[in-house]
Order: C-alpha cells, then structure tokens, then sequence
C-alpha cells in the first residue's frame, strides 16, 4: 500500500496524516507542544519541540500502517512564525517568535511613520504589521550575539532543513510571500525591502515550487530514508486548494486558533483598498519559476477558537470547548452582550495592533450563556468583515462560502456564519481540508493523483442557508461596529 504523509505543523500541535490512493485517511497522530508569553503580547515556541513532535507523529502514523510505503511527504504549517538558527549546529539560537505574536507592532508604526507602507503594499501584497515575519526576523538578530552562519526560515523551512539533515535550504512562495521581504509578481526576495529591514541575503531560504519534489529525507531519522518531499504550502493556501476554491470568487474560511479568509482572484494581484492582503495561492502548476501562479485576497481574523478557550480557561464558564454550542443555544440571542475578542489585536480588515478585547452592552440580566452566544457571533462577525471587503475589492460576488477547521464542527456557529454573511456555508466532508491541500499539491507532483482525482474527492457534508432578515443583519453589524471603535488603540 502507498500513502501520502501530510506533516500539518499548527500552532498548538503537530499533527501527521496518511492518505491513500482515495484520499482516505488511514492513520493520524496528534502532539500537542508548549507555548511561551514571556511577556504581555509576545508569543515563543521551541522550535527543538516543534522537531521533534513533528517527526515523533509521522513516525507514529506510519507504525499505524504496517507494511506502507509513503510515496511522498507533503508540508503545511503555521505560516509567519520566525525561526532562526545556526547553519553548523543546526540548533535553533532562540525560541521561534510566533506569529500571534506582537512585540514589533512599534517598529511598524516607526517604518509606517517614515511613509514605506505604499512600497512594502506594493511589493509584497501585505500591511506593516508585527504579524508577519519580516519585523520578527529584524527583532531576533538585534538580539542574538553572534549572527554570523545563521539560517532564517519560517516553519516550513525549518521542518525541511531537518528532514533533509540540513542539506537543504528551501521555501516555497506560499510561505515566503508572508515575510514582507517577498515581491509576489516577481517571485524572488526583493533587495530594496531587504536593505530597508536590515537583513541580509544570505539568511534567507530558496524558494522552490509549491508542487515538485523539493528535496529527499535524509539517513538517521525515525522515518524511511530517500522520500521525496513533494508539496509544501502555507497552511490557508493548502486549504484553499484542498477546498477546491480553485477558480476566481471562490472563498474558504478556516476556523482554527484565529480565522482565515482566503479569496482566489485567479491570475492577477488584487490590491486592497479595504485592509485585506494580496498573496499567492498554489495550485497544479507547482508555482515554480516561469510559471504563471494564482493569487488571493485574505483576511486574517487573529482570534477564534482561542476566544472559545478563554471562556474555557480564562473565565471557566465551560469546562470544554465542545460545551459552548448549548450554552449559547440555550438563549434566542445575545441579549445585546457584544464581545469584540481583540485579545492580540485586530486583524483584517481594522489592522490595529493596539486593540485590546472588550465586552460591551452588559446588564444586570447578562449571563454566561449570552456572553457564550456573543462569543460565537464575534467569531462570524469578524469573518463577515472581511467578506464584505473581500467583495468591495475584488468586484467578484461570493455565491458560497467553504469552510473547515475544528469550529466549523458548530452548527450554531455555522448557522449564526451564513446569517451574518448572507451567502450560504458549506461545510466540506473532508475535516482535514488543510492537510488534504498539501497531500494534493505532493500528489500531483509525483503522479499519485490527477486533477481530476482530486476534484472528484471533495464533496459537501452540510450547507447552511441564510435565515436572517436583510434589517436583522444590518442592525447586528452596526452593533459590533459601535463595539469594535470602542476595542481599538
């Protein structure tokens, strides 16, 4: 038997999964790692830790499959997360500065101040903001001694320098148009922004395709010896394409730690006049050099389940993340509660580093199953954002919206989602659509599927139709507008 191994490297655990010549999953480990918040706002992980439960997972799953012979090795990660390390000793020389993480937002302001937010737009499809790697890479080197025969990679990078025994270096341009430093229609790291942030060439990675064979692991490791790594994406663009959004107007949201919106606008830049980012999607093509990519309106919502799991852990209102959909359905609405979850910010389309969270329109009669119900309407209100200027930007109407991830499993959620959005929620049969994305991307590199393969296995579990009345919809929008001004800066 012949299996792809998806490596589905997120923000709280790394996960591996075995799929079949049918997509079928045969096999899926699961490790959870620590994180650090060293101070208000910064966010640390090992990357040591992140190794070694990666490697620890994918050899766990193969041993589920007696006998598999793993075809290729796909990749899909946490995307801006900034890993920085030695070339020789092939140790990290700091913790790896998460993505959630907001220790730069000062900086950004300072390159924003300075009138360079048109030029890095231009470049690179993204805002100044302390969520991309660019700013957290500038960080590390100030404060390391030594910075000489260093190695920058985002995830990705970091998991392939390992299986490979570091002998390879490599990205892929789904990850590396997330570093500010990343001229998306060109493809190649742009040496203007490089000069501006300060950072060296050399540190940086190859950017390879995203569906080709990158390189092969190495001796030594707990897996088989000579696999090709095949497919790697960031892990939003992985969903997009194991969602199938592979035509313009096309949307899929995720809805994991935070929440993201991805838009496919086919073969050309969009530029944002909303606060949405432009960026590269993969696809078939591989997204090699000389070949013609596919592009991405995104907005990223930087809380989502983590609102659920401080209700959980925080205020103790639930005792699991599964307790809130009866919760909240055992209210008609929110009781005018509005939450605005801005516990590291606010993400698109807002971009304020500054906003903190804020609980609005309690009463004497608020309780915990209102503050439940707000929670899940924030999550969709948010996302309803930036469909709304995903719509504005693009001139594309949206006839559905695709969705995975662990809260796509709430119906309320999914319900509340389509009401407040106005267009349909479809919810996939496949909940593992981000590391399907990556499965395919390496399957089609080496022949393991076709495209006609992978159309024919994605199919719809449940749709959701908008309930809503157009003067409910507008009411409850304007409502979390007010509370949003008042979260901000």
């Amino acid at each position: 038997m012949q299996a792809i191994l998806a490596l589905d490297q997120g923000t709280t655990s790394s996960r591996a999964i075995l799929f079949d010549e049918r997509a079928r999953v045969l096999a899926v480990a699961q490790r959870e790692y620590r994180q650090f918040y060293p101070q208000p706002g910064w966010v640390e992980q090992s990357a040591e830790e992140i190794w070694t439960t990666q490697i620890g997972v994918a050899a766990e799953a193969i041993a589920q499959v007696p006998g598999v012979e793993i075809a290729a090795i796909a990749i899909t990660n946490q995307r801006e997360t900034t890993v920085l390390w030695d070339r020789t000793t092939g140790r990290p020389v700091a913790n790896a500065i998460v993505w959630q993480d907001r220790r730069t937002a000062d900086a950004c302001d300072a390159l924003r101040a300075r009138g360079l937010e048109p030029l890095f737009r231009e470049r690179t499809g993204l805002v100044l903001d302390s969520y991309f790697s660019g700013t957290k890479l500038r960080w590390l080197l100030d404060h390391v001694e030594d910075t000489a025969n260093l190695a920058f990679g985002t995830i990705d990078s970091w998991l392939i320098w390992k299986l490979t025994g570091g002998r390879s270096h490599l990205t892929d341009p789904t990850n590396a148009s997330r570093t500010l430093m990343f001229d998306i229609r060109r493809r190649v790291w742009d040496d203007e922004l490089l000069s501006i942030l300060r950072i060296p060439r050399t540190l940086l990675p190859e950017v390879g395709p995203s569906s080709g064979i990158l390189a092969r692991t190495a001796e030594g490791l707990p897996i088989p010896a000579g696999i090709p790594i095949a497919g790697v994406a960031g892990d939003q663009q992985a969903a997009l394409f194991g969602q199938r959004c592979t035509r313009a107007g096309m949307a899929k949201n995720t809805y994991g730690t935070g929440s993201f919106l991805v838009m496919n606008t086919g073969d050309e830049v969009v530029a944002s006049t909303h606060g949405l980012l432009s960026t590269i999607a993969c696809g078939a093509h591989g997204g090699g050099a000389g070949e013609r990519p596919q592009y991405a309106l995104e907005g990223s919502v930087f809380v989502t389940g983590a609102a659920i799991k401080w209700l959980r852990d925080g205020l103790k209102i639930i005792a699991t993340s599964a307790d809130i959909e009866p919760l909240a359905a055992s209210v008609p609405d929110s009781g005018g509660v509005v939450f605005v979850p801005a516990f590291t910010g606010l993400g698109a389309p807002h971009w304020d580093s500054h906003a903190r969270g804020t609980i609005a329109g309690l009463t004497l009669g608020s309780t915990s199953a209102h503050l439940a119900r707000a929670a899940l309407e924030a999550i969709a209100l948010l996302s309803a954002d930036v469909l709304a200027a995903m719509r504005r930007d693009s001139g594309l109407a949206l006839t559905e919206l695709r969705v995975d991830g662990g809260a796509a499993a709430n119906d309320l959620l999914m319900q509340i989602q389509a009401d407040l959005a106005g267009v349909p929620v479809v919810r996939s049969s496949t909940k593992e659509s981000t590391a399907l994305g990556a499965a395919c991307l390496a399957a089609l590199a080496i022949g393991f599927w076709s495209e006609s393969d992978i159309d024919g296995q994605w199919h719809a579990e449940r749709v959701f139709m908008p309930a809503m009345t157009e003067d409910a919809r507008a009411a409850k929008i304007a409502a979390w507008h007010r509370a949003v001004e008042r979260a901000k800066s």
